[in-house]
């Protein structure tokens, strides 16, 4: 019997395209949310969209530990509210404040994903990946909500024009392997989705274009996941690869002060361990936790040109 984890990518529908006077609904499915000022700055943004941003003033200082409130609390944000159901509309986007750590245990149990479009990245790699795994459209990786004021104006404008079915341009990077490849696109943090390999939580991953990025993890610690997702057999079955921003890794790198010959540096890392899989390969796409973060939806079809440099959306259909 074939491995669970080869299972052939298959492209999802967006939901409808936002509209003047759409829900949004806070989540705190992470880490504990201490100061309001970014989230207000990005609730703002919001507004000024024409969106109704429900009030969540308790998301605020909600602490369980480290996390935004217990297991229940953080799942219930993905949930309409009680005091307003069944009298209000449902929320037709749902936009994550933070991330950290915590989104994955919410998994653990049975867990309601709404229809709607679910915003956010980082941590909430692991909500963004189990609503493709169930077959749902609209996930989009992109700032999080106490991130997106620090937007450059073109990201923030891309995020705007997404959620409300406009197009957007192709991200320009730089290819380090040609060919272009066309599949459904998947978007990450390499150290949240290397933690779903093994789950039930993964998708498909046969035929896809993946991009991966991180923050804060030296060299050899990308190295070492990279390792980890070709020895499951994961990135063999690949369209094609792309890697975003990889925030911090110097700082992160414990060998930055030994002589340049007795250690690698993450281009090296990220070009030995991508570039024998005879797929295309793009780096340096603006896509992670550096500020310009391009907002992209994942299960979407996408098409990958290494020779260019370019990672493109497709029209609905194709493919």
């Amino acid at each position: 019997m074939p491995p669970a984890i080869d299972r052939t990518a298959q492209s999802l529908a967006l939901p409808p395209p936002l509209q003047h006077g759409d829900r949004v609904r806070l989540v705190a499915a992470s880490s504990a949310l201490a100061d309001g000022e970014r989230l207000e700055a990005g609730v703002a943004l919001l507004r000024q969209w024409g969106l109704a941003v429900e009030e969540r003033p308790a998301l605020v200082g909600r602490r369980w530990g480290y996390l935004a409130g217990r297991d229940h609390e953080r799942a219930a944000d993905l949930l309409p509210d009680p005091e307003s159901a069944p009298t209000a509309p449902p929320a037709a986007l749902q936009a994550c404040v933070r991330g950290g750590w915590g989104s994955a245990r919410l998994l653990e149990h049975p867990l309601a994903q709404p229809e709607g479009w679910l915003l956010g990245f980082s941590d909430v790699t692991s909500l963004l990946w189990d609503r493709v795994n169930r077959g749902q459209g609209g996930a989009v990786h992109g700032p999080l909500l106490t991130t997106l004021a620090a937007e450059p104006a073109w990201s923030i404008e891309r995020l705007r024009a997404l959620l409300f079915g406009e197009p957007v341009d192709d991200l320009e990077a730089v290819g380090w392997r040609g060919g272009v490849a066309e599949g459904p696109l998947l978007v990450a943090n390499l150290t949240v989705a290397t933690h779903l390999l093994g789950t039930p939580h993964l998708p498909a991953l046969r035929g896809a274009i993946l991009v991966f990025e991180d923050v804060g993890e030296a060299p050899y610690r990308i190295e070492r996941m990279l390792t980890h997702w070709r020895l499951s057999g994961a990135l063999q079955q690949l369209a094609g690869i792309g890697f975003g921003s990889f925030e911090g890794w110097r700082e992160a790198d414990g060998r930055a002060e030994e002589p340049a010959d007795h250690r690698f540096d993450l281009d090296q890392v990220l070009r030995e361990r991508s570039l024998d899989l005879d797929i295309p390969v793009v780096a340096h796409l603006p896509v992670g936790h550096s500020p310009g973060n391009a907002a992209l939806p994942l299960g979407v079809m996408a098409r990958l040109d290494g020779g260019r440099g370019h990672l493109g959306l497709l029209p609905p259909g194709a493919g």
